[in-house]
């Protein structure tokens, strides 16, 4: 059995009153904070993996920086990837992901409710507003996730290169850049079945303002993506 339709029928009596709940902390006016919603999200994703038979390991939380207004750079290796963030994450965060997949039930509720921004890859306009809206907010302390590959690797532990321009909020925001990388993420979505798996997220070290600043953003990409992969490379 597809491991999706698995997670859904185990969780079917549930899905009515989380959607619901999700659908409410999407609107603008709702009186619940940040941390509040990101909370319930991630009970209700940590509720979501555990029935899915996925367990997610976490390791280097320490390097999570204390003070929000920093963003999270993973590698991209599967559907699998935000559901293991979430999970890994007490921090609060909005993911930036392609606009054909915000349009998707839950997954859209999901990203309104965690303030998310969808991009049309193919729109250089809408791009450089992404990079202005996550600038602003970053500096404003709240947090980010962006793949910096563009897309899925389709490879599996192996990453494809980065993109510089993924970059240019943390630079412009001058704020932590958080290497993470994902270990067998791709597993749970993309291969058949519904066995046991183990998916690994590693909170690398920041990188702070004065270690990037004068740098181009294709060198930061070039230092980050090379962290990620040594880090999956000593795993697997």
């Amino acid at each position: 059995m597809n491991r999706i339709a698995w997670m859904v029928l185990r969780n079917l009596f549930r899905a009515p009153f989380w959607f619901y709940q999700i659908s409410q902390m999407g609107k603008e006016d709702t009186p619940l904070s940040e941390q509040e919603r990101y909370d319930y999200i991630r009970r209700m994703v940590q509720k979501v993996n555990a029935t899915g038979r996925v367990k997610v390991q976490v390791h280097g939380c320490e390097n999570v920086p204390e003070q929000d207004g920093f963003i999270m750079f993973p590698n991209h290796q599967g559907l699998f990837d935000v559901l293991a963030l979430i999970e890994a994450s007490e921090h609060p965060f909005g993911v930036v992901i392609k606009k054909e997949a915000a349009g998707i039930i839950l997954i859209k509720q999901v990203v309104r409710a965690l303030r998310g921004i969808a991009i049309d890859r193919d729109d250089i306009k809408s791009s450089m507003e992404v990079i202005r809206q996550m600038t602003k907010e970053v500096k404003e302390g709240r947090n980010y996730v962006i793949f910096p590959e563009g897309t899925r690797s389709r490879k599996g532990n192996q990453i494809l290169p980065f993109k510089g321009g993924t970059f240019k909020s943390a630079v412009n925001a001058r704020c932590p850049i958080v290497p993470v990388a994902l270990i067998d993420s791709y597993r749970p979505f993309d291969e058949g079945g519904i066995a046991r798996q183990t998916v690994q997220v590693h909170f690398l070290p920041p990188i702070i303002p004065e270690q990037y600043i004068g740098k181009k953003t294709i060198e930061i990409a070039d230092i980050v993506h090379d962290q990620i992969q040594d880090k999956i490379n000593q795993y697997i």
